[in-house]
């Protein structure tokens, strides 16, 4: 029996927008910039602004693909070595959105874990959260926290701080030869 969260009916929506903010995360602070300075703000802040109502829902739904992507990526590795993607990966996630009070509000985390588990099970994490309403204001930054930690956790597991972000635009590029 198929679930009304199946992957197949989720929109994609704009993964290359989502892996984009994702990568720069991920170069800044591989760079040393752990703080995000006001004009990397400011560009993202106006890049938004750009997208209109529509443009942040495709980009929201993009994020939803990453977390997806990253996460059925990880549960092949883990099972690889006979482990459970659940137990070893949110487990670590939950612990350091714990850690980020400025980015993650406590109240968001428990919303993070269950995307992850959805997203390990092989549902779609965008429909999943639509069974709860819309997304909220204060749960656009634990999303974005959420993909970047996938992201920066694919790259620690294969020592390539490029890894991730390369898969991903491997996938994009296959998918549109095909």
């Amino acid at each position: 029996m198929s679930s009304p969260c199946d992957p197949q009916h989720a929109p994609a929506g704009d993964v290359g927008a989502a892996l984009m903010m994702i990568d720069s995360r991920l170069k800044a602070i591989y760079d040393g910039r752990s703080e995000t300075d006001a004009e990397q703000q400011a560009l993202t802040d106006q890049f938004a602004v750009s997208l209109g109502p529509r443009g942040v829902d495709d980009l929201l739904d993009g994020a939803c693909t990453l977390i997806y992507m990253f996460m059925q990526w990880l549960r092949m590795a883990y099972e690889d070595h006979d482990k459970d993607v659940i137990e070893y990966v949110v487990p670590n996630l939950v612990a350091t959105m714990g850690m980020m009070p400025k980015s993650v509000r406590p109240e968001a985390i428990p919303t993070m874990a269950g995307l992850l588990v959805a997203a390990g099970t092989g549902l779609s994490p965008s429909l999943w959260r639509k069974q709860y309403g819309d997304w909220t204001m204060d749960e656009m930054n634990p999303l974005e926290a959420t993909a970047f930690l996938l992201a920066e956790h694919i790259n620690r597991l294969t020592d390539d701080r490029d890894f991730a972000t390369r898969m991903i635009t491997e996938a994009l590029t296959r998918a549109d030869e095909g």
